[in-house]
């Protein structure tokens, strides 16, 4: 099918085809067996220039946007969930940088990230917020010309190999909301520390810590935007990135409909291969049929980002919880028609469907997508 790819998406395309079938296919089961970061394909992806598809070119990036992004993500994810993640949740990191920094922040950190002499993570969730963004008890109290950062942060993407993390914290416990505020975290900033590495069922390759803030001295420089404006950079940072998980789900999806579909190709019962009994045919049509459904949902939703869509923060939403459903569901399908084999740990679909679950939960909740799309229509509705 024709997207409308110009040039410069049909490039990104093939280029992270190859890299994906390269250099992510013979090493995707051991990365996830020994969940190992996987250093050396992050290098081919830095040494390619992909890790600055997104940053401007006066940056030193290629200019692109969302769409780019998803592109990129969504061809990496056909092949390994995990790897396809410790690309995204470093642009997740910098965006906040890229949407809010002061010229010196961003002259300072987006040529990094760029080239990939640096990468980045968000902080955002924690014990008792991750949903509930404004319930942050993560602390920034002001002294003079530095905020002194107090708190733990939970199940941090990327946490381990992040040189720079944008940390949400409480800058006025009364507020709520209204009261928190975002900041540049250098890894090496005394009275911060990295905490343990957590299991997880999938996108094992991916490193998810805790942050440990102990009377961590901020300078003020290092803020983002406004003190108790951390909120709108917060939801700025997510609504902008959704799209991506959207597409990682597509990418998750579309590689365990290839596996079953070959799979049905070969597999012989009762004398013919199964791809002949219309039970199988059933479920493969319906499996791309919502794939394809998604994919066009998450395009559209990248390409609202990118123009600044009055309603794209609504459409991302729509995407992601859309694409994830439907990961979800193709990957348990893809299972059933692999049957025992697909059961297997020595076989890939499995490693699909634990890599899509997660697609339902991080960046915001699908029940949390929800009721943002909800809102919204109700926002719509009353001004008509």
């Amino acid at each position: 099918m024709d997207y409308g790819f110009n040039e410069l998406q049909q490039m990104i395309r093939d280029l992270a085809r190859k890299i994906a079938e390269e250099r992510i296919l013979p090493e995707r089961a051991r990365l996830d067996e020994a969940e190992e970061y996987p250093k050396e394909v992050m290098k081919t992806l830095s040494d390619s220039d992909m890790l600055g598809i997104y940053i401007p070119e006066e940056y030193g990036g290629m200019g692109g946007g969302c769409m780019e992004l998803s592109i990129a993500i969504e061809e990496l994810s056909k092949v390994c969930g995990g790897v396809a993640i410790c690309y995204a949740a470093n642009v997740l990191g910098a965006y906040p940088i890229l949407l809010h920094g002061t010229e010196e922040q961003k002259k300072k950190y987006l040529p990094q990230f760029a080239t990939g002499k640096m990468f980045a993570a968000f902080g955002l969730t924690e014990p008792n917020a991750g949903s509930d963004a404004g319930a942050v008890e993560t602390t920034a109290v002001r002294h003079g010309d530095t905020y002194i950062l107090n708190g733990t942060k939970q199940w941090i993407t990327n946490a381990s190999e992040a040189h720079v993390f944008t940390i949400i914290a409480s800058t006025n416990r009364k507020r709520g909301a209204r009261g928190i505020s975002a900041f540049i975290v250098e890894r090496d900033t005394p009275g911060f520390t990295i905490g343990k590495k957590e299991k997880k069922l999938g996108i094992r390759c991916s490193p998810t810590c805790e942050l440990h803030f102990e009377d961590c001295k901020i300078a003020r420089e290092n803020m983002l935007y406004k003190e108790n404006r951390g909120f709108r950079v917060t939801m700025n940072t997510l609504h902008k990135a959704r799209p991506g998980i959207g597409a990682q789900a597509v990418g998750i999806a579309q590689g365990a409909l290839d596996e079953a579909v070959e799979f049905a190709k070969n597999r012989v019962q009762f004398g013919q291969p199964i791809s002949s009994f219309q039970a199988i045919q059933h479920m493969l049509a319906d499996m791309a049929t919502q794939i394809e459904a998604a994919r066009l949902l998450v395009y559209h939703a990248a390409r609202a980002v990118d123009s600044d869509a009055k309603d794209a923060a609504k459409i991302a939403a729509m995407a992601k919880v859309f694409a994830s459903d439907v990961a979800m569901k193709v990957t348990v399908d893809a299972i059933q028609v692999c049957g025992g084999t697909g059961y297997m740990r020595d076989y890939p679909v499995e490693k699909y469907m634990r890599d899509a679950k997660i697609t339902q939960i991080y960046e915001g909740t699908n029940q949390i997508q929800r009721t943002i799309i909800a809102l919204a229509l109700v926002k719509e509705s009353s001004k008509k």
